[in-house]
């Protein structure tokens, strides 16, 4: 099941159940929300799925034609917008992983051979990362992205700061939990997601990971509820004016990753921070392909396109930098 938040022609918020050929939504007649979903599943001792099939279904909608219309909505947010963390890791998969040590290694290695800190942290998850009597595996890397302000609607543009040195697409699912009255972390579901990073600045010194990660994001258009699938394949391309920049497989599913999700999961919410009821989490479980690790330097107006059939729709937006803001810190 896959689904849906946007606005109907009369701005109203609506969840809508894609069908099965991918093109129209079912709109709940009962339902504005999906976190008002999920609380309610939770309430009722429901999953999601059970939940969603006790509700009348409405009016039915053209997918390709609200999202052309801009009407789309991140298939998870909260009212309060600092209500939703984002979170994430990274050194998850092979590709990702090469990318970041290439990366880290040019600017850093003295070329006496020795692995970089990228490099020995990846190790650590392709032994550890998975315990193959699915309990808790070694601690995976960990970066904070922002609050729910930070997330861009699909389909629209994606901000680049006036200081920012780059600014390159990381194709990633991500996680979407509620957590219940009672702290307990809830899985909604996955989406696809642009976790958009600068990785330019993040190359100059692996402890500026963290300010390279305070940029936008994106998710969605769809939500995927239920079992994620163990090898999940689709492609991430750059386009530029109209064509086709550079383009690479994207390779994802826990069947291509060194750690397993219950392990990521594990890590992140052992914090009583982040089990705090009714807050929403997007958890972002790693990019497996970066253009810039094949020497793409991205440009204001380059769309990144994010394609993985078995999440839906394809995941777009334009790359737009902005103008430096005027501001000021003032003493009281």
């Amino acid at each position: 099941m896959r689904l849906v938040q946007f606005l109907d022609d009369e701005g109203q918020r609506r969840v809508g159940i894609v069908s099965n050929d991918g093109h129209t939504l079912s709109a709940l007649a009962a339902a504005a929300t999906v976190r008002e979903l999920a609380a309610s599943a939770i309430d009722n001792g429901h999953g999601l799925a059970e939940e969603i099939g006790e509700k009348e279904r409405g009016a039915l909608f053209e997918l390709d034609d609200l999202l052309a219309r801009g009407r789309v909505l991140p298939p998870l947010d909260h009212e309060e917008p600092n209500r939703l963390w984002l979170t994430g890791t990274g050194l998850t998969h092979i590709g990702s992983a090469q990318a970041r040590d290439r990366m880290h290694e040019l600017a850093h290695s003295d070329g006496d051979g020795d692995l970089t800190d990228s490099m020995k942290i990846f190790k650590m998850g392709l032994e550890g990362g998975k315990p193959r009597d699915g309990g808790i595996g070694v601690q995976p890397e960990w970066f904070y992205k922002g609050t729910g302000t930070s997330v861009v609607p699909p389909g629209e543009d994606m901000p680049m700061p006036a200081f920012a040195l780059a600014g390159g697409e990381e194709a990633e699912i991500v996680g979407l939990y509620i957590i219940g009255r009672d702290g307990t972390p809830w899985r909604i579901g996955y989406a696809i997601s642009n976790e958009f990073s600068d990785q330019v600045t993040e190359a100059q010194n692996y402890l500026y990971l963290a300010h390279s990660k305070l940029r936008a994001c994106s998710f969605g258009p769809e939500l995927f509820v239920g079992d994620l699938p163990q090898d999940i394949r689709g492609t991430v391309r750059v386009i530029r004016n109209g064509s086709v920049l550079w383009e690479g497989e994207f390779a994802s599913g826990e069947q291509n990753m060194s750690h397993s999700i219950a392990n990521l999961e594990h890590y992140h919410f052992r914090y009583d921070m982040f089990r705090r009821p009714g807050d929403l989490h997007a958890y972002f479980f790693g990019a497996p392909i970066l253009s810039c690790a094949h020497g793409i330097e991205t440009r204001d107006g380059d769309i990144f396109e994010i394609d993985v059939p078995a999440f839906g729709k394809p995941l777009r937006n334009t790359l737009r930098r902005q103008t430096t803001p005027a501001f000021a810190v003032r003493s009281l």
